[in-house]
């Protein structure tokens, strides 16, 4: 059974850290494109960060540029997000999404809340 994983939520003052997980089973995560992406209340849901399966590159959103970092743990099957420098303005529920051609699997979401 295909399922991912969020973890790694919480609640962060402005200008700190936090790192979240999407852990994935039932699939390779390697061999997918990997993302992050990010609703806020009342917005739509936007892609934060990318990670293609060859090669690795990355893509990011320009509001995180320079703060979050996205990777990946092949052996462990695992996504991970590092994000600095929080700021009210990234508080949103995040999601991992997984895509190969057709075949697309999220998440349920963890939340983020950036305030003091």
């Amino acid at each position: 059974q295909v399922q991912l994983g969020e973890s790694g939520g919480g609640l962060v003052q402005p200008g700190g850290s936090l790192r979240l997980s999407c852990a994935a089973s039932g699939f390779t995560l390697g061999s997918y494109t990997m993302s992050w992406y990010r609703q806020a209340p009342g917005k739509e849901r936007e892609l934060v960060a990318s990670i293609s399966s060859i090669g690795g590159s990355t893509n990011y959103a320009d509001s995180v540029k320079g703060r979050f970092t996205i990777s990946r743990d092949n052996a462990k099957n695992t996504l991970y997000l590092q994000m600095t420098s929080l700021k009210p303005e990234d508080t949103a529920v995040y999601y991992c999404k997984a895509e190969r051609g057709l075949r697309v699997y999220w998440g349920q979401g963890t939340q983020v809340t950036v305030s003091s």
